[in-house]
């Protein structure tokens, strides 16, 4: 029995292994954003109060109106997780999804183990444009899942269909982001119609070459997939919003200042390099396809063009597209692999392929685990140290305005106030209820209008004063040596209170 535990450890399992643990150790950051703390404040006081909250209770500016709480199960976990286990429990969080996740990607895929390595690496580092402990996670794993199931049905002959309905009535209590997998459903639809119409053009059969063909669902096993997405879509109501969500996706992407500020919904800016994987995973792809000699799949092509152009337009996309690019890239770089060891095999150049792989010596395989434990060990430390209390709260000191915040607890400036969109979050988790904020990262709850208003005093237009008349605000938290407070500095009728690296705050009057 030990002898074979030892000799299980053979160099593609050996591999497959390095593999996710180093996706583990890729996704160890820190795992907070200004998001993540609205989402942890929602949880605790749904748990608190014993009812889900589907009224704003934690802007001035939109108190009491109604509130599409659409990701309530997923702040009960974050909150439960975060209680529990503080920095650490966000961060194993962020980190399992984003393992499970790419172990579904890598069992839709083709070919060797290093090739599917390699890709499933280059897809990841394209996805982490979305790795923070937010719910937004949890609907990258579902969309992979999704794909998963429809990868079983057309490829592996196997049905798991009947998953679909309740992946969808779970997945409309974690995220809105439940949207993602009907463009999944619609694309497979549209691409499995494709195949059909073209094998009726030009039959299989009467086609040359020995590339690998991929199977196509029949009109009736197409059927059956529409019949399964509508019955998902009925599913969606199974939420304490009910219809609310069967149109809820659009009404948010329909405001404008989406794609005109919040950096996550707009087109991407390729000079960062973090940006980049994105480029090479898309180029890649398209390089493999038109190599490969084989005919693209309908499905295929219609989920990565499909998913290219979203991520096009908002950078928030471009997870969402390395799943499904990633298995058709692993597909058509096996056939373009095969065709080449043939060719290669056939000059001579390298030997015929082995039947099937032997265990490795007991030495080999001693060295396997060895080497399997210092990999471990390595990415223990490097998960380890960003998901430590400390480290966090000093990152925290210097991205948010931390002592501006303490300054507010200890001196108790009269409210309304007025403060940067994107420390919003970070206020309600630290001042609600004695201070209610101004806007925050709930979008969809503030609109085009309010959104508007709040540019005009952010970026000091003219007017912006009478915005913060008409809310009554009475002292303003901005950053420092932005527009606000640079004009704010100029007006004899604000007084400025405190000021630090990170953060000013005016109030109104003498201080």
């Amino acid at each position: 029995m030990v002898k074979r535990t030892l000799l299980w450890l053979d160099t593609h399992r050996l591999m497959a292994l390095i593999l996710f643990v180093a996706v583990f150790a890729m996704a160890a950051r820190a795992p907070a954003d200004t998001d993540t703390w609205w989402h942890l404040q929602a949880g605790r006081v749904t748990l608190e109060n014993g009812r889900i909250l589907q009224t704003d209770v934690f802007s001035h500016t939109r108190q009491g109106q109604p509130w599409v709480n659409h990701s309530w199960l997923s702040q009960v976990i974050l909150y439960l997780l975060f209680h529990g286990f503080r920095y650490f429990g966000l961060g194993l969080f962020q980190t399992l999804l984003v393992t499970l996740t790419f172990a579904c990607v890598y069992a839709q895929m083709e070919g060797d183990v290093f090739t599917r390595a390699f890709i499933v690496v280059l897809a990841a580092a394209t996805s982490a444009v979305v790795w923070i402990a937010r719910p937004q996670l949890l609907s990258l794993l579902l969309t992979a899942v999704l794909c998963y199931l429809l990868h079983l049905y057309k490829r592996r002959g196997v049905n798991r269909l009947w998953l679909i309905p309740p992946l969808f009535a779970l997945w409309v209590n974690l995220h809105a982001g439940y949207a993602l997998g009907f463009i999944v459903l619609v694309g497979f639809v549209a691409g499995e119609a494709l195949n059909n119409l073209l094998a009726w053009i030009s039959p299989p059969e009467g086609e040359t070459g020995d590339e690998p063909r991929d199977p196509i669902v029949s009109w009736r096993g197409i059927g059956l997939v529409v019949l399964v997405s509508l019955i998902s879509v009925l599913c969606l109501v199974l939420n304490p919003n009910t219809t609310r969500m069967w149109v809820y996706y659009l009404d948010t992407v329909r405001i404008g200042v989406l794609q005109d500020f919040i950096q996550e919904w707009r087109s991407p800016d390729f000079h960062p390099l973090y940006t980049h994987p994105f480029i090479w995973l898309l180029l890649a792809t398209l390089a493999a396809v038109g190599l490969s000699r084989r005919r693209i799949d309908g499905s295929d092509l219609a989920l990565v063009a499909g998913f290219a152009y979203a991520s096009l337009l908002a950078g928030r996309n471009m997870g969402p597209f390395a799943l499904v690019a990633a298995p058709v890239l692993s597909r058509h770089t096996h056939t373009i692999l095969q065709r080449w060891g043939r060719a290669a095999r056939a000059r001579g150049w390298l030997r015929p392929p082995r039947r099937a792989s032997r265990p490795p010596s007991a030495g080999m395989a001693v060295v396997n685990w060895l080497l399997l434990a210092l990999v471990i060990a390595a990415a223990g430390v490097k998960a380890y140290l960003p998901l430590r209390t400390e480290f966090n709260l000093e990152n925290e000191r210097r991205t948010l305005p931390v002592e501006a915040i303490e300054w507010i607890q200890e001196e108790r400036p009269q409210g309304p106030m007025f403060n940067s969109y994107n420390w919003g979050g970070y206020l309600i988790w630290r001042l609600w209820p004695d201070y209610l904020v101004f806007v925050d990262g709930r979008t969809d709850l503030f609109g085009d209008e309010l959104l508007s208003q709040y540019l005009e005093v952010q970026f000091a237009r003219p007017g912006f004063q009478e915005v913060l008349d008409e809310y009554g605000v009475n002292f303003v938290l901005t950053e420092a040596q932005g527009f606000t407070d640079n004009f704010l500095a100029l007006d004899d009728s604000w007084t400025r209170a405190y000021s630090d690296d990170v953060a000013t705050i005016y109030v109104r009057g003498e201080w």
